[in-house]
């Protein structure tokens, strides 16, 4: 039987997963809001019922709304819980923790305290639809064209003045991995997907600036910065995302374990003699 994934909604981290899928000889269908040459209508409810007839696997990076509700699960979540699947698959965030001022926290950790409700409901929502459901919580993401790099060239990375403010995040590609990782070795239930080396901001954006060989943006606080609702929402909240139980149960490891690796490979996308700087200590070194 040939292996058929769904894919509600096509975006930056899932458009990579559908790329890598298809190189791999699977079928690949998937839902966006409006329908396009990769992807079928989020409401054409005929033609996502039909696809999710032919479906071996289904996963959802469709966040939930901001007044509450999870769209996918109001509008297909009794077709998905219905239809005969060998795996399915959301991801979530790694929000839903909320702050742990700066201490790791694992998949026991409660949930629902963060600033999104929504995120945390949804969650919950997804882990029992299915007994073959794999929550994949996810920090910050970023990769190539969507880095500490182009905010830097863009004029808008900021550095803000919180010492001890410490937050986790995954390059792009190593979601797409370990999203693999559970297709080839399922084990439904939670797991952070975070690299290994949690650090502040400041320092990531330190680091985009000696690649770029540009200033290091000064220190501000948070009222200099005039950041955004959703940025401002960051800073709230300090935490370590630890990944262990993924590389026990799911036998996955970030190729780019640190920021420092992951922004490299963004930059030798974009510019290949730019990309050898700083040598990075060992892995076992840290």
């Amino acid at each position: 039987m040939s292996k058929h994934m769904h894919i509600f909604g096509l975006g930056y981290t899932s458009g990579r997963l559908m790329a890598r899928l298809r190189a791999d000889g699977w079928n690949v269908s998937a839902t966006k809001r409006k329908a396009s040459e990769q992807a079928i209508a989020f409401d054409d409810e005929e033609a996502v019922l039909s696809v999710l007839n032919k479906a071996t696997h289904i996963l959802s990076s469709v966040p939930p709304m901001r007044s509450g509700g999870d769209p996918v699960l109001e509008k297909y979540g009794q077709a998905i819980a219905d239809t005969n699947l060998q795996w399915s698959g959301y991801l979530s965030s790694s929000g839903v923790y909320g702050d742990a001022r700066g201490a790791w926290v694992d998949e026991s950790a409660d949930i629902g305290s963060g600033r999104r409700k929504e995120r945390s409901d949804a969650d919950s929502q997804w882990q029992k639809l299915r007994r073959d459901m794999h929550i994949f919580r996810l920090p910050g993401i970023y990769g190539p064209e969507r880095s500490a790099l182009e905010r830097m060239a863009s004029g808008k990375a900021r550095r803000i003045d919180m010492p001890d403010q410490v937050f986790s995040r995954i390059h792009v590609d190593d979601i797409i991995g370990a999203v693999m990782a559970a297709i080839d070795r399922p084990h439904a239930g939670v797991f952070n997907i975070a690299d290994d080396e949690p650090c502040s901001q400041n320092e990531v954006i330190a680091f985009a600036a000696q690649m770029l060989g540009m200033d290091v943006p000064p220190l501000q606080s948070l009222e200099e910065a005039n950041l955004s609702e959703m940025a401002m929402g960051f800073y709230a909240e300090n935490r370590r995302v630890a990944n262990g139980k993924a590389k026990r149960l799911l036998a996955w490891e970030p190729q780019y374990y640190n920021y420092r690796l992951g922004l490299r490979a963004c930059m030798a996308m974009s510019n290949p003699n730019k990309a050898n700087i700083a040598p990075d200590p060992a892995k076992n070194d840290h």
